[in-house]
């Protein structure tokens, strides 16, 4: 059931007069099928879920035990710094957008993406900006070390390296930008006859509400690194306090697009997980227009508390008081997601398949994140956990059973719908628990030595931190291993199995893949009609 056989218009049918391993590979660089893009996106997300693993692999040797094993200290912040700009923009990023590519088109009835030449290409733009970040270790002085935030000075001393680093951000941003202008232009203009905005699946809306923050946040990025970049080589300052400039300028700058960004990533989550856990509960989703507004608060407040990851730059108390209350006001819309999850899952006919232990593990601990964030959120706290590894855990607890989490959920709930097989069930559970055991394995116990005072970004520790660093690098490296099984169970599936019918996770009203969101007329959300 490749996209090609089924495709309608045009875009696919290279392969008809040409034959032999050039045209097929052309055929590949060429597509303007989004099938086949988002195909491309997540294998691209794949290779670089290992590329970024393998990285964190050698931070975890490293802090296995206290004393300098394996790397020196710059080369261990090169792999913070690497390991964290490949994960979130060459990883979780291209997997949503493979997932947006295959899906909008088809839940919203469309003959295909809005803009498929600009979708082309904002694919290819990633593997040469990755490329770039990569050369980057064989340059003299070696990989960017300033950490992924980029800060002045720090990442002004990172050598030849830098205008490399300052690169690879720009092109990741015109992808991503691109990406979502596509996304929004076939939202809005594609919708069958008939959808609604309101009556779009909810994976639909969260990436529609994705897209803009893209649209606002990235090009804030895009100025900040090229300021950085003028600081460096052009004599400008702004940055450079000997200059009149400000260091602190550019921590607000990057986190005016820092925080919108981690709700970049985990909005497509929330639409894949509202995709999933109405279809393995047999009930529609529970609220689904409080479930839109959520999205769309959540989204609007992720843009106004950026200075909460500021709170020990001496900012004047009505900052602190600001940032600090509108983060916590985050946790509504948030609770108000996670309550409907729940609503949903209540008194409903649950099966566990992989998609749906992926989808609870995500709401069960993803909550749990969400309670560090809070914590994080109180000032005085946030100066004592400030640099720790308390956030290190926080922000994990978000990114891997948050972003990861829904991503694996969501591969598992559609390989079926897209390679036309079933995957191997049994195996596909085994991924599960592996995978939610060591990722607790790995993180919880950052939340102690953060709360005991081990900072973050450091390749040597005081030997009373031991023990927690030694169950969490066992932890990772299990981690690491349990994803071989994840492109096992993918490979077997895509070389056959048993046939997917329409109906592969049978449901209430027979639900299908692109099951619509929006619930009959019997739910709470519409006053009954009284004939």
């Amino acid at each position: 059931m490749s996209s090609t056989a089924i495709d309608t218009h045009g875009h696919g049918h290279h392969g008809e007069h040409a034959h032999g391993p050039l045209a097929w590979i052309m055929r590949w660089i060429t597509t303007t099928n989004h099938k086949e893009i988002g195909t491309l996106y997540m294998m691209f997300s794949l290779l670089m879920l290992f590329v970024g693993g393998g990285m964190a692999m050698v931070i975890r040797a490293e802090l296995f035990q206290p004393g300098l094993q394996f790397v020196n200290p710059v080369f261990f912040n090169q792999m913070t710094t690497v390991h964290a700009l490949v994960m979130v923009f060459a990883m979780i990023m291209p997997a949503f957008a493979g997932f947006a590519n295959w899906l909008i088109p088809l839940m919203i009835g469309a003959p295909d993406m809005a803009l498929p030449r600009l979708n082309n290409w904002s694919f290819w733009l990633l593997p040469f900006a990755v490329s770039l970040l990569v050369i980057s270790f064989f340059l003299p002085g070696g990989a960017p070390a300033g950490g992924w935030t980029m800060y002045p000075p720090l990442v002004l001393q990172t050598g030849d390296a830098f205008p490399f680093l300052v690169f690879a951000v720009h092109l990741l941003g015109v992808s991503s930008i691109l990406a979502a202008i596509n996304i929004i232009v076939t939202i809005m203009n594609l919708r069958a006859p008939g959808m609604s905005l309101l009556k779009m699946p909810m994976f639909v809306w969260t990436w529609l509400i994705t897209a803009y923050l893209l649209v606002l946040a990235m090009p804030v990025l895009a100025g900040g690194v090229t300021m950085l970049l003028t600081d460096r080589f052009f004599g400008t300052s702004f940055f450079e306090a000997a200059g009149g400039g400000d260091p602190v300028l550019f921590q607000h700058v990057f986190w005016f697009f820092g925080h919108p960004e981690v709700y970049i990533i985990i909005l497509p989550a929330f639409g894949i997980v509202s995709e999933i856990i109405p279809t393995f509960a047999r009930k529609p989703l529970f609220g689904y227009a409080a479930m839109v507004y959520a999205t769309a608060s959540i989204a609007f407040l992720s843009l106004v508390v950026w200075a909460h990851h500021m709170f020990t730059v001496g900012m004047p108390l009505a900052g602190q008081l600001f940032f600090m209350l509108s983060t916590m006001l985050i946790a509504i819309p948030t609770g108000v997601k996670i309550f409907n999850w729940t609503a949903t899952l209540w008194k409903g006919s649950l099966t566990f398949e992989t998609p749906m232990l992926y989808a609870l593990a995500f709401l069960f601990l993803f909550t749990l994140g969400g309670f560090s964030g809070l914590m994080l959120a109180i000032v005085p706290a946030d100066i004592q956990y400030h640099d720790t590894y308390f956030v290190v855990a926080h922000f994990h607890y978000v990114l891997v059973p948050g972003a990861l989490f829904g991503a694996f959920a969501g591969a598992y709930y559609w390989l079926p719908k897209m390679t036309g097989h079933m995957y191997d069930e049994k195996l596909g559970k085994l991924h599960f628990w592996l995978t939610a055991i060591f990722t607790n394995v790995t993180f919880f116990p950052q939340h102690f030595l953060g709360l005991a005072g081990m900072p973050r970004r450091i390749p040597d520790y005081s030997t009373q931190f031991t023990d927690f660093n030694m169950l969490s690098s066992l932890g990772a490296f299990g981690l690491g291993l349990s994803q071989l099984l994840f492109v096992y169970v993918i490979i077997k599936c895509m070389r056959g199995g048993p046939k997917a019918t329409p109906q592969v996770w049978e449901g209430a009203r027979g639900l299908e893949w692109t099951v619509p969101s929006p619930a009959p007329h019997h739910t709470f959300d519409e006053p009954p009609v009284i004939k």
